[in-house]
Formats: C-alpha cells, sequence, structure tokens
C-alpha cells in the first residue's frame, strides 16, 4: 500500500523569495545522485510524481539526495518563474547567461508567448543560490533534474544514467534539446565536469504519471549503485 506521507528526514538549503523553505532530503552517506523536481512552477507533475516515488521508502537512502520543489513559490503561484517572475532555469552563473529576458510557450504547440526575467544578474534568486550551495556541499556524481512535458531524456552523452532512465521512462533520448538555454542548470553542471541529466516527462495526466512510471522509478532509485548501504 502507497504510504499518504513521505518517511523521509528533510533539512531547509535556503528560503524562497517568499519565504517559504527550500528543502532536501539528504543521504545516509556520500552523495552519488540528486534528484531534483519543481524548478518551473508550471510542471508541478515532476513534484507529485517524485513524491509518489519517495514514499517507496521508510528511511533517507544511503547515496541519493532529492529536492521534491526547487521552486516552492511558482508552484503555489502556477507560475513558470519564481515570485520575482525570474525563470530559475535560466539564472544560473554561467559563461553563456544573458540579461535579455527568455520567452516559453503557454502550451507545448504554441508560439513562445510568455515572457520572463533571466534576473538582475547570475544567481540573483535565493533560491539559486541555496541551490547552488547545497550543489557544491554534497558534491553528487550525477544529477537528474525532473521537467515536463516535451517527453525526452536530454543529455550531452549517452552515459549508462541515461540508458537507465530510458528503461525506466521509455522516452527517446536527444542530445540537444533543440532550443538554446542561457543559463541553465545543465549549462552550469556542464561548465563543472557535473553529469547532469534532464528527464523531460511526457503530457501526461499526473496519475497517468505515476501509473506508468511511479513504480519503475521508484525501482530504479532502489537499485541505484551504493543505494543500499554495505
Amino acid at each position: 500500500m502507497l504510504s499518504g506521507s513521505i518517511k523521509l528526514k528533510f533539512k531547509p538549503y535556503g528560503t524562497s523569495v517568499l519565504g517559504a523553505p527550500l528543502l532536501y532530503f539528504p543521504c545516509k552517506g556520500a552523495c552519488r545522485l540528486l534528484v531534483m523536481a519543481g524548478i518551473h512552477g508550471e510542471e508541478p507533475e515532476t513534484t507529485f510524481l517524485l513524491s509518489r516515488a519517495l514514499r517507496a521508502f521508510g528511511d533517507n537512502l544511503e547515496s541519493i539526495a532529492f529536492i521534491l520543489c526547487a521552486n516552492p513559490d511558482g508552484v503555489t503561484l502556477g507560475t513558470r518563474g519564481n515570485a520575482n517572475g525570474v525563470d530559475l532555469n535560466r539564472n544560473f552563473p554561467t559563461e553563456n547567461w544573458s540579461v535579455a529576458p527568455v520567452h516559453s510557450r503557454s502550451i507545448l504547440e504554441a508560439e513562445r508567448d510568455m515572457e520572463l526575467s533571466t534576473g538582475a544578474a547570475p544567481a540573483s534568486e535565493p533560491e539559486i543560490k541555496g541551490l547552488i550551495q547545497l550543489v557544491k556541499t554534497l558534491a553528487p556524481q550525477a544529477v537528474v533534474a525532473l521537467h515536463s512535458p516535451i517527453g525526452c531524456i536530454d543529455a550531452p552523452e549517452e552515459t549508462p544514467l541515461v540508458k537507465n532512465l530510458q528503461a525506466v521512462f521509455n522516452v527517446p533520448y536527444v542530445k540537444d534539446i533543440g532550443y538554446k538555454t542561457p543559463g541553465s542548470f545543465g549549462t552550469w553542471c556542464k561548465e563543472r565536469n557535473l553529469e547532469c541529466v534532464t528527464v523531460e516527462l511526457p503530457r501526461l495526466a499526473p496519475e497517468l504519471l505515476y501509473e506508468r512510471y511511479g513504480l519503475s522509478f521508484a525501482e530504479f532509485l532502489k537499485k541505484y549503485p551504493g543505494t543500499q548501504p554495505g
């Protein structure tokens, strides 16, 4: 039976613009993998699916840490960006960061009809400052970022982690998402030689995402190298 609550212990790593705690679930030992959801507030299904997967565990994992929602203000407000109107996935201090606004789609088939800020400066937002410090502290070997609704696995190389995630989500691998992403988390990781795999969930209702991927995702986390002690 699926637990109605998450049993893992959490810790704060910062505070959002509106004062919401930024929380993560630490691992017990050295961090091999960080899994993050909800950096875009209009993609709450990523948080939903990760929450359901985490309820399969009665305690924190040995080598995997989790961020259930990296943009709590955006999820609460129903906006892609944070409370300052900043697309947090364009606010990282990368070589290609730009002050120019970015545009996103209101629906997948639409033109880019929504404008967001990239921030007054790189890492201007408290959500990103906290996330950068957390990644530096955890020093994971790899990161998985959950997004939606394109339906693919996006990564620079088809590594074993990419292939394993393809098996979990049964979506195609792409080397490039097909549009520029200045100041993105993936670019920031690449500049630091940190493997970052973006899982773009397909456009499905949350219940269908869980039905299709919930158990296989939890099983992937359970079997990930170093998850179990000893």
